[in-house]
């Protein structure tokens, strides 16, 4: 077995692939690792191929046979090798099959735990959405694993939400805006989420620059940074994001239009 084989990445689509011939897992938000189990003992890399085994050393130890297990979970989604054999060319529904095999068989439980997959992948989309997932990966049942490469055999779709916030102030570029400050409005609470800086085309840069520069300053500000210009919150934006981060602001924002419009 090599030290490290370079994993299989996937390309990024907006919706999942319809027909049969696809099977479709849910997308994990946390790291990506690689375990190598022989008789050298039992090693954990990541996605890079940089050896963290001393970082997850419960994952690591339940590997290993030791038992040892907490909060951390290691979802098994594929086998590349198994007992001297190399499965890479083997179809990904058989490397699966194989890889249930062998956590029942060797009666591997959490925090190890086998990566279920649906063949509707429209269903699993809409639970993904409905239950705040990031997204769902989408794979060619009978694709080889195709090591170090993005390919279209493996589809990543992320989930993403829509919302309405107050603008609350905006950064000025030639003739129109680089970015838009919002708040979420609670009651009668203005709170503030971030800056929008996508889904700008020239056009709307442009039309949003001319009917910000025709509001009032209000009388507090939530942003009162000097390359901001902070506006009455009169104009509400359509925003699409993919979540909330620890502090409040909007992950991977984009503007989706007036709510007037």
């Amino acid at each position: 077995m090599p030290r490290f084989i370079p994993p299989q990445l996937a390309t990024l689509r907006p919706m999942p692939p319809a027909g049969a011939g696809w099977i479709h897992e849910i997308k994990f938000d946390g790291y990506r690792a690689q375990a190598h189990i022989s008789a050298d003992g039992t090693r954990v890399f990541t996605r890079s191929g940089l050896d963290w085994t001393k970082r997850f050393p419960t994952i690591a130890a339940e590997l290993a046979g030791a038992g040892r297990h907490d909060r951390m979970l290691f979802y098994a989604f594929d086998l590349m090798h198994l007992d001297g054999h190399d499965l890479r060319k083997v179809p990904l529904r058989e490397r699966k099959r194989l890889l249930q095999e062998l956590i029942e068989r060797t009666g591997l439980g959490p925090p190890i735990i086998y990566s279920e997959h649906m063949d509707d992948g429209a269903t699993m989309f809409a639970g993904a959405e409905r239950l705040n997932w990031e997204g769902i990966v989408s794979k060619r049942a009978d694709a080889p694993y195709r090591s170090g490469e993005r390919s279209d055999s493996w589809q990543k779709i992320k989930t993403s939400k829509r919302e309405t916030f107050h603008i609350v102030g905006f950064v000025p570029a030639m003739g129109g805006i680089a970015a838009l400050h919002v708040a979420r409005r609670e009651g009668e609470k203005l709170t503030y989420v971030g800056k929008v800086g996508t889904g700008f085309t020239m056009k709307v840069s442009t039309d949003l620059r001319r009917r910000l520069d025709a509001l009032p300053a209000p009388k507090q500000k939530l942003v009162a940074k000097r390359h901001i210009k902070a506006v009455e919150p009169r104009l509400v934006a359509k925003v699409e994001y993919r979540d909330i981060t620890a502090d409040g602001y909007l992950r991977h924002p984009s503007f989706k239009g007036l709510a007037e419009d």
